[in-house]
């Protein structure tokens, strides 16, 4: 009977090491938001059915800009007719702002200003209420 109960226990793996127990462990660490390197003042001038801008971009970090992108999205209704100091595209929705030859340098504590546009609205004069430059979200003054 005992070669019967060690036969048993060898056939049915009773007696047998159990395979290696794998535990991974994933952690992900978040750590604030990146500090803004940037302000953004935007000045709009609206009558009837048109209106002017005036935008300043600030470089508040503690490195030189060199080369600019600012992004924002105009309010519905309002479309780019001309604009100064950058290119402008597309001309309504989220528009990308590049910087002209001559202002594509942004020194630390300095900033590029005398930039806009002239656009049409159909009621709504409003401002973008958030800008990128660069990827980077900027303060707005």
């Amino acid at each position: 009977m005992a070669g019967q109960a060690a036969m048993a226990i060898a056939f049915f793996g009773l007696n047998s090491t159990p395979p290696p127990v794998t535990t991974t462990t994933t952690t992900t660490t978040t750590g604030p938001p990146p500090v803004s390197s940037c302000r953004v003042t935007y000045t709009v001038n609206a009558w009837n059915t048109g209106l002017t801008t005036d935008i300043t971009i600030a470089n508040t970090g503690g490195t030189a800009i060199n080369g600019w992108s600012l992004v924002f999205t105009l309010p519905t209704g309002q479309t780019i007719s001309n604009g100064w100091n950058a290119t402008y595209s597309p001309n309504s929705g989220q528009v990308t702002a590049r910087n002209a030859s001559h202002n594509g340098v942004i020194n630390p504590g300095q900033s590029v200003g005398s930039i806009g546009f002239q656009a049409t609205h159909t009621g709504n004069s409003g401002k973008p209420t958030s800008f990128t430059l660069n990827g980077n979200s900027c303060t707005v003054a």
